[in-house]
């Protein structure tokens, strides 16, 4: 297996996108690219400790390529909002990859690029390629929330 994470906006719906793309094995959500040591979901949400709220991607590369894992992570996000996602404004917010080594840092590198010359996006792209550090995770009611929320909406009317 191999690990990749990514920062775009509230970490709920982006870590959902990526536990249901196939290849992918596991995730976790949590903070990265900050100063301070165990982060609390409230600490982060000050914008005072320079984390961003992000996934923790576990996948399968004969499954699913980090080419593709970048794909998913531009379609789940607008990565052209320097320091916010919609509503959600702040560093925290942010659109960010965090390679785990040289090479997924250069294919990184040049899908951005590629992005920004495609013509896709009416902006360039604002995300960041930040150096990976201390992944901490998200406390426990954060892990796959909007999975759970969908169950609990579903269980109450089924």
């Amino acid at each position: 297996m191999a690990k990749a994470t990514f920062a775009a906006g509230c970490f709920w719906g982006v870590e959902e996108t990526f536990r249901t793309t196939p290849g992918v094995t596991a995730t976790r959500v949590g903070y990265i690219g900050g100063t301070s040591r165990s982060p609390t979901y409230e600490d982060v949400c000050t914008g005072r400790t320079g984390h961003a709220e992000a996934v923790d991607v576990e996948y399968d590369p004969d499954r699913i390529s980090y080419e593709e894992l970048l794909e998913t992570f531009w379609s789940a996000h607008d990565p052209t909002q320097l320091d916010r996602q919609g509503p959600d404004i702040g560093t925290q917010y942010r659109s960010a990859i965090f390679p785990r080594d040289a090479a997924q840092k250069a294919v990184a590198e040049k899908a951005i690029a590629a992005l920004n010359a495609s013509g896709r996006l009416r902006r360039p792209v604002a995300t960041r390629i930040e150096t990976a550090s201390t992944f901490w995770e998200a406390e426990d009611y954060h892990q796959q929330y909007v999975a759970k929320k969908r169950s609990k909406f579903f269980g109450f009317f089924g």
